[in-house]
């Protein structure tokens, strides 16, 4: 039932949203819409305004839009309120809605949610900053802090929590110095630490306190495979003891493929495990060892200012779109197998799972996904909206239109294109469905 929700709230949302970019821009420029429809055939309810047949449909994933004269192979009377009928360039525009409605709708939801319900953080950063872990050859380990040291002054900060901590390093430029105060066992210590752009693992004060929780394990996956099972903690990794989830991380990261041994606390029994990381691709499109375990995040919310959860939306919404448009390149060049894509098989099964976990989950996911069809869709692919402005654009500049036996070919070339494509995927999905 979780899946059936999921994909209607995320999936059918999402497309109905894009759906409803095409009809507000059809409105604009006087297209005579004949039917918006929320939910696919058969009807089941509609009510007619004007021209326009407004109804609600059995299968409810989205939604379509029917505009009198939009297909180039029927009949057209030739009136001036016919899509086909229209400029150019009014064309490209209501092709283009759709895609613009999706990749804005991210900053709606997650603006929305932020001002309502206020802004995610990890619940450490309330919390003083200790020391509880470094990475082999950290720096910051050479530089004279040590395991529990706790920050007392952090350029003139007095008690700084993490999330303090965290922005104030986040503003200084790589070369910067941090003047700390640290103190352990009563001892006081004045340091000097360098600022450099490197990753968490060798951030100034060492891995960030996020237990080693394991909170979902993905079916058919190395951790899987081993025997790993959520709500498992992590207590060693070949023979090192971890406090930190980045820890447990990175070993995996620079592991080779090679086995890993594993220390795992579950309930009140002590286990011994291997698990052997696979090649995969992490959330930002790069190509890294994987095991298949998510980290249980503790999180907390801060009620912030309408303006300042505006620009946690916004950035959340570039950040999204730069790693889509980073899988979609990676994609295209081959660093990216397409064996890591999710038809709409996986994102039933990610949209069961966001349900289950909760309303941030459910936002978060519909922002990707709305993303996601918003790019996509812009692809200079026949069929798709970036394939119709793309006609539209050899066209305007050759002046004068492409015969209609080319524009059926073009459009059976993307139609056939994509349903090889997307059965590939689906392919995969499944096959990956039926090993968990």
């Amino acid at each position: 039932m979780s899946t059936l929700i999921g994909i209607i709230l995320v999936l059918g949302t999402m497309i109905l949203v894009h759906e409803i970019g095409h009809f507000i821009a059809a409105k604009l420029f006087g297209v005579r819409v004949e039917v918006f429809s929320v939910g696919f055939p058969p009807r089941l309810w509609g009510i007619r305004r004007g021209d326009t047949d407004y109804r609600i449909s059995a299968i409810p994933l989205g939604g379509y839009v029917k505009m009198a004269g939009d297909n180039i192979s029927e009949e057209r009377s030739g009136a001036p309120d016919e899509f086909l009928s229209k400029p150019r360039w009014q064309r490209a525009i209501i092709a283009f809605a759709g895609p613009a409605v999706n990749l804005v709708m991210p900053l709606v939801l997650l603006g929305g949610y932020f001002i309502a319900v206020g802004v995610p953080y990890h619940s450490f950063e309330d919390h003083s900053v200790e020391v509880v872990a470094f990475a082999k050859n950290s720096r910051t380990a050479t530089e004279g802090l040590k395991l529990g040291d706790r920050i007392t002054e952090l350029n003139g900060l007095k008690n700084p929590t993490w999330g303090k901590a965290l922005s104030l390093v986040s503003e200084l430029p790589p070369g910067s110095e941090l003047h700390v105060v640290a103190e352990k066992d009563g001892a006081r210590r004045s340091l000097t630490l360098p600022v450099t752009n490197s990753p968490e693992s060798d951030w100034p004060f060492g891995y960030w306190p996020i237990p080693p929780v394991i909170d979902r394990v993905e079916p058919g996956m190395p951790a899987y495979r081993a025997g790993l099972r959520q709500n498992d903690v992590v207590t060693s990794v070949n023979g090192q003891p971890i406090v930190s989830w980045s820890q447990f991380v990175d070993v995996i990261r620079h592991s080779d493929g090679k086995p890993v041994a594993l220390g795992i606390r579950r309930e009140n029994q002590d286990l011994s495990l291997q698990v052997t990381p696979q090649r995969g691709v992490n959330e930002r499109g790069e190509a890294t060892y994987q095991v298949g375990v998510l980290v249980k995040e503790d999180t907390a919310y801060r009620r912030e200012g309408v303006s300042h959860s505006l620009d946690f939306a916004l950035s959340a919404t570039v950040n999204i779109t730069r790693q889509t448009l980073g899988v979609v390149e990676k994609l295209f060049t081959g660093k990216l197998s397409i064996r890591q894509l999710q038809s709409v098989v996986g994102i039933a099964h990610e949209s069961g799972l966001a349900v289950k976990e909760g309303s941030f989950q459910v936002i978060s996911l519909m922002a990707l996904l709305s993303i996601n069809l918003g790019i996509l869709n812009l692809l200079p692919i026949p069929i798709l909206d970036g394939g119709h402005i793309l006609l539209l654009a050899i066209e305007g500049s050759m002046r004068r239109d492409l015969s209609l036996a080319f524009k059926e070919r073009f459009v059976q070339v993307g139609f056939v294109f994509l349903v090889v494509f997307l059965s590939i995927v689906m392919y995969f999905d499944v096959t990956r469905l039926a090993g968990r």
